[in-house]
């Protein structure tokens, strides 16, 4: 009887060389808390500006309006507000400060470029009508500026951003204080969600999805120098819009 003997092969892979992925000195936290460039990362595919954090928030900030796109905004809503209100007639334009007083007058200058009429526009200071005074008693009182009687009248309140409502609210009530108007109506120029109150507005240049942590900031020229929207990383409780 023929016995078939067979050989045992051992399949033994060749040795695989390794990426041992270990983080640099430059990924440490500088004494400012800012972290260092990221240096000697040799993986394309990593962006060393951008370093995820646990949260899945980015370290940097985004643009999301230059100053073309604030400009279309703002002729857009200042249409909106003329068609809602039938013309320019009884029409008062109240900036809630600090970005909201230019804006207005951004508005207003539309409209007079549509309706050669130029529509009042004031500021309306909302410091000491705010809910978190006692939170935050030390605060710099600032100055409304009433162009015309509101009574009777249709009140635009202009806002850089609406968040949780309570600015917009604390200007209903600062607002109900002067008089009684016809109407009141809210321009934004963005609306970050996350709201607190029943509180919507009517008219919204740019409807922005963010994260509860994070800073929607707007620069004006008028103010800043520049024209643009960022969303900065996440910050404290202490920075929020509202």
């Amino acid at each position: 009887m023929l016995r078939s003997s067979f050989t045992a092969l051992r399949y033994r892979p060749n040795p695989v060389l390794r990426r041992v992925a270990s983080r640099p000195r430059g990924g440490l936290l500088s004494g400012t808390g800012a972290p260092h460039p990221w240096s000697g990362n040799s993986d394309p595919g990593v962006n060393a500006g951008s370093e995820p954090r646990l949260d899945g928030a980015s370290m940097e900030s985004r643009l999301v309006m230059n100053a073309d796109q604030i400009a279309r905004a703002c002729a857009r809503m200042a249409h909106q507000i003329l068609e809602a209100n039938q013309g320019a007639n009884d029409l008062v334009l109240m900036g809630i400060p600090t970005r909201g007083v230019p804006l207005a007058h951004r508005l207003a200058k539309v409209m007079d470029e549509l309706e050669s009429v130029r529509v009042p526009v004031g500021a309306l200071d909302v410091t000491m009508y705010r809910d978190d005074l006692r939170r935050q008693p030390t605060r710099a009182v600032g100055h409304t500026d009433l162009p015309v009687e509101v009574e009777g009248s249709t009140v635009v309140l202009v806002d850089d951003v609406l968040y949780s409502g309570r600015t917009v609210r604390a200007a209903l009530d600062a607002l109900g204080d002067l008089g009684r108007p016809r109407a009141v109506r809210l321009a934004v120029l963005v609306d970050r969600g996350h709201r607190e109150l029943p509180i919507h507005a009517d008219h919204v240049g740019s409807y922005v999805p963010t994260r509860t942590g994070e800073h929607v900031s707007v620069r004006l020229a008028e103010l800043d120098g520049i024209n643009q929207v960022t969303i900065e990383p996440g910050i404290g409780p202490d920075r929020r819009e509202a």
